[in-house]
């Protein structure tokens, strides 16, 4: 196997004049000896190939994943409880190619994170807030928000200003533990015992870099 051990010896070898030994099979200290070397330039190439590993993105693993995250983005993006490589290292392209700047943008990256789209409900557009004599509007007529779905109340002292309504992914139930009237043996549950989802400082820290310059949101988590 190129760059085993003995690969290695075997490319010492051929560089030593041929004259001045034997097949392999006649000097074995002088195999020993180079397949001593050889295990040493194994290990150099084997950390070699690891290094060329992490310098891109779409290769680099392990620990070396979160350190290119966090070259990126700084805390704004981590890994989520037990989540694997290959699903992290997609997080990641994702977040450095995605759209900005825009309300389609903070709904697309929030449907991609929980699953959910947000409801967002900006107070100085009236495609939000409705109006009077409007149809399908009125009070009580379900969420604000989503381009004049029940109204909300308008307002222009509210510059470059929004609310969202966050949605928390499904949670992942607890494992191995069936319900009632399904048979079995008993178990109570508690919360601490449900599989690990989506940290709600993770949904928040998705946000802030969405947005344009002297833009506040605010975050209402819900689910």
């Amino acid at each position: 196997m190129i760059g085993d051990s003995n690969d290695m010896a075997g490319r010492l070898r051929t560089i030593l004049p041929a004259r001045w030994f034997g097949e392999a099979d006649a000097t074995p200290i002088l195999t020993s000896l180079l397949l001593g070397l050889g295990t040493a330039f194994s290990s150099f190439w084997l950390l070699l190939q690891s290094v060329i590993a992490q310098t891109r993105i779409r290769t680099a693993y392990g620990n070396f994943l979160d350190m290119i995250s966090a070259d990126f983005f700084g805390a704004g993006l981590v890994r989520l409880p037990d989540e694997q490589d290959d699903a992290f290292r997609t997080r990641i392209l994702e977040a450095i190619l995605r759209p900005r700047a825009t309300r389609a943008a903070v709904t697309l990256a929030l449907t991609q994170l929980t699953g959910h789209s947000p409801i967002i409900f900006e107070p100085a557009n009236t495609a939000d807030t409705g109006g009077y004599s409007v149809g399908g509007i009125g009070y009580g007529a379900g969420e604000a928000g989503g381009g004049g779905g029940g109204g909300g109340w308008g307002s222009l002292a509210l510059p470059f200003q929004f609310f969202i309504t966050v949605f928390r992914p499904s949670g992942g139930g607890i494992a191995e533990i069936a319900g009632y009237g399904s048979g079995g043996v008993p178990v109570y549950g508690s919360l601490s015992m449900e599989t690990a989802g989506l940290p709600d400082r993770a949904i928040i820290a998705a946000v802030p870099p969405l947005l344009p310059a002297a833009t506040t949101a605010w975050m209402r988590l819900a689910g």
